[in-house]
């Protein structure tokens, strides 16, 4: 064998031993690489979690103030200004069933400090209600926790005459179309819960939405309205004070809070089922670390003896959970209300 082959031998050995060398170090660039992000994404979650909260929360409510959702805002509120150490300020933005502060929050920044009550007619019904929306119901939204679920209660004028369902149901087939009933909003549960009366029981009645119950119930005792769904936590006291007829809840059991109510399934509408739960919800987006620390919180609220009798006493059962359980719910209850919305016709712009 000459000189030049060994030579050539030589330096072919060496590069193949450069660029073994080579494909090592590619690989500990990568892995370097990879370390530096882990440590990075760590470096913020642990940042997010000691950081938050250096400014003021607000937990918006897409309602007047005194309903099943303004209630369970002020009490997290309440719990959450004392334990954070600064202030949670609760902004009602009624109007277009929920819409209106939803769509404020779902343009927020994802940072922990612009929350919302969310509704069934929000996440679950008003996008097969409404033929354009300036958010998206669920992709819009990180969920935190469901917060709590109160029966609807029909409630009558007094001066209309009836005691239970079935003394309703013959007066509106025998006066088609003169009967009305009222709702906190067009696309809410209670709106729904109306609309699947009607189509389970044949009856035609009149819905006269209104942006809450500060509105409607001065207008079911004066008369002006015939009945009227609300939540009970929202109806029970003008109920107990005998200002209004209660008929029926729209649960399939009878509320603790209430439990000389009869349920609809009782006076002949067997699986009648409509009730308004509440979630708390933050833009899309929102951190992991974030989102963690709000569901720990809400928990720890919620599941305080006293806040848990306060709340049953007012006819809503809480039940803190998971943002996933959160996430399974609104699918189940989006699929089964649109099936509703679908049925009665109700379109809105």
């Amino acid at each position: 064998m000459d000189l030049v082959t060994h030579a050539f031998r030589f330096l072919s050995s060496v590069g193949d031993w450069m660029k073994g060398a080579s494909e090592v170090v590619k690989g500990l660039a990568v892995l370097l690489a990879c370390l530096s992000f882990t440590a990075t994404a760590q470096s913020q979650t642990s940042q997010a979690n000691t950081a938050w909260p250096k400014q003021p929360i607000r937990i918006v409510v897409t309602f007047t103030p005194g309903g099943a959702p303004d209630i369970l805002a002020r009490v997290l509120a309440e719990s959450w200004q004392q334990s954070l150490g600064v202030p949670v300020l609760v902004e009602n933005r009624p109007g277009y069933g929920g819409n209106i502060g939803a769509d404020l929050v779902a343009k927020s920044e994802p940072d922990g400090y612009t929350l919302l009550i969310g509704t069934v007619g929000i996440h679950a019904i008003n996008g097969a209600l409404y033929d354009k929306m300036s958010f998206h119901p669920v992709n819009d939204f990180t969920p935190i926790s469901f917060l709590a679920s109160t029966p609807n209660v029909l409630v009558v004028n007094k001066k209309l005459g009836v005691h239970n369902l079935h003394e309703l149901i013959e007066m509106a087939k025998a006066k088609p179309n003169e009967l009305t009933f009222g709702s906190s909003g067009v696309g809410t549960s209670l709106h729904m819960s109306g609309e699947l009366f009607k189509e389970m029981t044949g009856v035609q009645i009149r819905h006269i939405p209104y942006k809450g119950r500060a509105q409607s119930l001065p207008d079911l005792i004066s008369g002006r309205i015939s009945m009227l769904f609300d939540n009970l936590s929202s109806s029970l006291p003008l109920i107990k004070a005998g200002e209004v007829q209660a008929l029926a809840v729209t649960t399939l059991k009878r509320s603790p809070a209430a439990p000389e109510i009869p349920t609809m399934a009782e006076q002949g509408l067997p699986g009648f089922e409509a009730t308004s739960w509440f979630s708390l919800m933050a833009p899309a987006n929102l951190p992991p670390a974030l989102q963690k620390r709000l569901n720990t919180l809400t928990r720890q609220t919620l599941n305080q003896p006293k806040v848990k009798q306060k709340l049953l006493a007012s006819g809503l059962d809480p039940a803190p959970g998971s943002p996933q359980e959160l996430s399974r719910l609104i699918q189940s209850e989006t699929n089964k209300w649109g099936r509703v919305v679908y049925k009665s016709g109700a379109k809105l712009e």
